[in-house]
């Protein structure tokens, strides 16, 4: 069947000028649509799409045509080329609420591309290599446009699209977008074991995207009976899976099985979820829902910053007037670890970064996790708990997990940030 299909579309017959746009992130984005949007944009009209984290993007690797306005909610990845070119909007709101932007708020979609595996035996294809917020738009979007790809594997849980939701369908034999395991230096390292020693056996884990939380999940392999409910499974994690390690037998939500919004991995970790009852793909509205985090079994969040400053305040988006990070999820999981019983909401980053230190007096970016929110921040030199504790307590543990060579002068500076505060 998929050997019959075309394999390109005249998008013109189906975006109209002035439509948005959207599709799924990372490695399910669907690539043969994406760059036929690229050479094709410029004879469509203005045209806006809402993109996410790129993994070797049509949109964000290419020279974009000025008729297409891209938005994202992050600037990670070669985002940042267009975000330094000015020509990347920021969305600097919670993860959670795009599905709504898209399907029924600001950000409405008119038309989604559908990255999907070939159709089942009741001709229905599955989003299964993400079915996270781009998801919701499919149900209010006037045109789905799908991409078929035998790469793509039939994820348990993913939504499944029956062919005749499709306005109109093209095959590719693509290999989608891969996200590799990162490599992690030593300081990286000696911040996930700090990490690592936070979380009991039994725990379950949710954590982002990046060198620091592959770094950790690497640190686990002699933990028992871990859980995982993330936004993201990576290649680490499936080995942890494979090892038994993850073998979800504690959650107290989806028992003994992994769940997450996306993969995003390499092809072994493509294959592996194929069919594979041991891991499901949920959207957005599943995998950052309040409730099920707050009731999971020990909640352990681990999400990365770019600095911390001395009152417990969270910049995770940007470096100097550079945007690369993003608001994302980490308030919706720390707030369902915090309010998990016996869980962990996690801040890791390494104290320094090109002999600065990332411990800071004031931030040099937006707060994208307010100083009320309850945190654990973790260095490479150890712990520092800010639940439950004063200014004073706070400042006092973060210079204590500062780089040495950098307390003194946050010391000197704490009078201030304490008059300030």
């Amino acid at each position: 069947m998929i050997d019959d299909l075309p394999r390109t579309v005249d998008l013109a017959q189906y975006v109209r000028p002035g439509d948005t746009l959207t599709w799924g992130q990372a490695c399910s984005e669907p690539r043969a649509l994406t760059r036929l949007l690229v050479e094709q944009a410029d004879r469509i009209g203005d045209l806006r799409c809402f993109v996410g984290i790129p993994a070797d993007s049509e949109i964000t690797t290419q020279t974009v045509p000025r008729s297409l306005e891209v938005h994202s909610y992050c600037g990670a990845g070669s985002n940042s080329a267009l975000s330094d070119a000015g020509r990347l909007q920021i969305w600097p709101v919670p993860y959670s609420t795009f599905p709504e932007l898209l399907s029924t708020g600001s950000l409405h979609a008119d038309v989604v591309f559908a990255q999907v595996s070939p159709p089942d035996a009741t001709g229905r294809c599955a989003l299964g290599l993400g079915d996270d917020y781009f998801s919701a738009a499919i149900d209010t979007a006037r045109v789905v446009i799908g991409e078929i790809n035998p790469h793509v594997p039939f994820a348990f849980g993913a939504r499944t699209v029956p062919l005749d939701r499709f306005d109109a369908v093209i095959s590719s034999d693509r290999v989608p977008g891969q996200m590799p395991t990162p490599s992690v230096n030593e300081q990286t390292r000696a911040v996930a074991r700090q990490v690592a020693a936070l979380v009991p056996d039994g725990a379950t884990l949710q954590f982002g995207i990046g060198a620091l939380p592959e770094a950790v999940l690497a640190e686990l392999f002699e933990h028992d009976h871990l859980g995982i409910h993330s936004g993201i499974i990576n290649d680490t994690a499936m080995r942890l899976i494979e090892a038994g390690v993850a073998d979800g037998s504690r959650k107290s939500v989806d028992r003994g099985v992994a769940i997450a919004g996306l993969f995003g991995g390499t092809t072994a970790l493509f294959s592996w979820a194929d069919r594979n009852p041991a891991v499901q793909l949920r959207p957005t509205a599943y995998t950052h829902d309040p409730q099920v985090l707050a009731t999971s079994h020990r909640l352990v969040a681990i999400n990365a910053a770019i600095e911390v400053d001395l009152t417990g305040q969270v910049n995770a988006e940007s470096v100097g007037p550079r945007y690369v990070g993003a608001v994302g999820g980490a308030g919706d999981f720390l707030t369902g670890a915090h309010r998990s019983r016996g869980g962990v909401p996690i801040i890791a980053l390494p104290s320094t970064a090109r002999g600065r230190s990332r411990i800071v007096a004031s931030l040099n970016g937006p707060v994208s996790t307010p100083r009320s929110q309850p945190i654990v921040v973790v260095t490479e030199h150890g712990v520092a708990d800010l639940r439950e504790a004063t200014l004073e307590q706070r400042i006092s543990r973060l210079i204590a997990v500062a780089d040495p060579q950098h307390r003194d002068e946050l010391q000197a500076q704490a009078h201030r940030v304490l008059a300030d505060a």
